[in-house]
């Protein structure tokens, strides 16, 4: 029998084009990955050759003073990119994946990121998660919406029902034809992204294939429930595609407006001023305020006084430092809200299957705002090794000669964090079966059984 029935279906003309269309545009997304991939190693490697040459020019030209030849060098922080980030790169291509920072003000730096074009970014990407979140659900509707509507409204489903010793075992038999191709699809795309991109089969990677398997399943779940309601096909057709926009892109967008209004953060330009205002408004003021105010910041170098000349990089540093200090309340406000909109994103989207879907990919994929912002807590912290460790030497006035200056190589963050089973897969498996038990009730009360 089915064997019978996945040859009746798989011989339609229309079956055969959507899934070339289907399969076609997964090979294109993950021809968009590759780019994608390309483009952030093509990055990574010139950060690196540009960090050695930058340095090492500098250092040749600026040998008297080291806190001069600190003031032009930067160093780079790498968000490091893996693999599979091809397949959902979420955020990041709007968020840089490199930080190259000096030692001076770093609220300055901390939000700069490279040019892109607007249009560009309004169409985003079509990475294979957008084919899995916004295509496949299309095709599985096309595929399923009239499964018993067709047969009842061309007359021939009296015989279906007459030769079948269990119609509701032979509508299950449908369905499990269509989900075994959908999931073989599927499998097939990710088998070629595997060797295509070089994607390891490792534990993040299965937790990806489960999350689009279980959401190829919510919507052939979504398409059970609707069957068994028992309407005509228009009704059928127009409510899952009501039901796919709704999901795709209305409730997302509702959520997104309501998050952004409800945690409305400072714009990292108005926190970049203010570290800029704080900063400029030093050279009016008495330069020992700025270095009391530095003392309390950093007393173990109370050691270093205030030189008789003009100007000194102990000043000068000190007066980038406040800078900073000063626009930290807002740093923290910016920081503070980002965490907030991510968490209620995340804990909207746990009854929102296809949001879920979405978020889960980019966590996995290491692509979300949760490792935005942690690159970003990394670049602080980078960025304060490196003043701990110049300092001295500025205050000091090391000979520029006596560094080692080759040591210093582009630095890599690694975002460790683990992906919950429970949190990926849960939500998931209870719509499923909650639409299953939905349909079966259905089926039972109409006597399919």
């Amino acid at each position: 029998m089915l064997v019978l029935l996945f040859k009746n279906f798989i011989r339609s003309k229309g079956t055969k084009i959507g899934l070339l269309f289907l399969l076609a545009i997964g090979f294109i997304s993950l021809l968009i990955g590759h780019q994608f991939q390309e483009k952030q190693q093509n990055n990574i490697t010139e950060a690196a050759i540009y960090q050695k040459e930058h340095i090492a020019r500098n250092a040749a030209f600026h040998q008297d003073e080291i806190g001069l030849l600190l003031y032009y060098i930067k160093f780079s922080l790498v968000n490091k990119t893996l693999p599979i980030n091809s397949l959902s790169i979420g955020q990041r291509d709007v968020n840089p994946s490199i930080q190259s920072v000096t030692i001076r003000g770093l609220e300055a730096q901390k939000y700069d990121s490279e040019l892109n074009n607007p249009s560009n970014l309004l169409a985003g990407n079509i990475d294979f998660s957008f084919v899995l979140l916004y295509l496949f659900p299309l095709l599985i509707i096309a595929f399923s919406y009239n499964i018993i509507s067709e047969e009842k409204e061309s007359g021939t489903w009296k015989i279906v029902a007459t030769q079948s010793p269990n119609t509701f075992l032979y509508i299950l038999k449908l369905f499990y034809v269509r989900i075994l191709i959908l999931i073989g699809l599927l499998t097939l795309i990710l088998l070629a992204a595997v060797i295509f991109l070089q994607i390891p089969i490792d534990k993040s990677f299965m937790v990806f294939y489960g999350i689009s398997v279980l959401y190829l399943l919510f919507w052939f779940a979504v398409c059970f429930f609707i069957v068994s309601l028992q309407k005509n096909s228009n009704f059928n057709a127009v409510i899952l595609l009501t039901i796919w926009l709704f999901l795709i892109i209305i409730l997302p967008a509702g959520i997104n407006t309501y998050i952004i209004n409800t945690y409305k953060v400072p714009e990292a330009l108005e926190l970049t001023l203010t570290q800029r205002n704080a900063y400029h408004e030093k050279w009016d003021m008495d330069k020992q305020e700025t270095l009391d105010k530095f003392y309390k910041h950093y007393p173990q170098f109370k050691n270093y006084t205030l030189p008789e000349k003009e100007f000194s990089w102990l000043w000068y540093y000190a007066m980038q430092q406040m800078g900073d200090d000063e626009s930290a309340v807002h740093s923290k406000e910016l920081e503070t809200k980002l965490q907030q909109r991510n968490n209620a994103g995340e804990f909207m989207a746990q009854f929102i299957p296809t949001l879920h879907t979405q978020i889960q990919l980019n966590e996995i994929a290491k692509s979300d705002l949760r490792n935005q912002l942690l690159f970003l807590k990394e670049t602080t912290q980078f960025h304060e090794k490196l003043r701990l460790y110049f300092y001295p030497k500025i205050f000091d006035n090391a000979p520029v000669n006596q560094e080692k200056w080759e040591n210093f190589k582009v630095e890599t963050f690694n975002d460790n964090s683990e992906t919950s089973f429970v949190k990926a897969f849960l939500p998931l498996l209870l719509f499923n079966l909650l639409l299953i038990s939905f349909a079966w009730r259905n089926f039972k009360r109409k006597t399919f059984i």
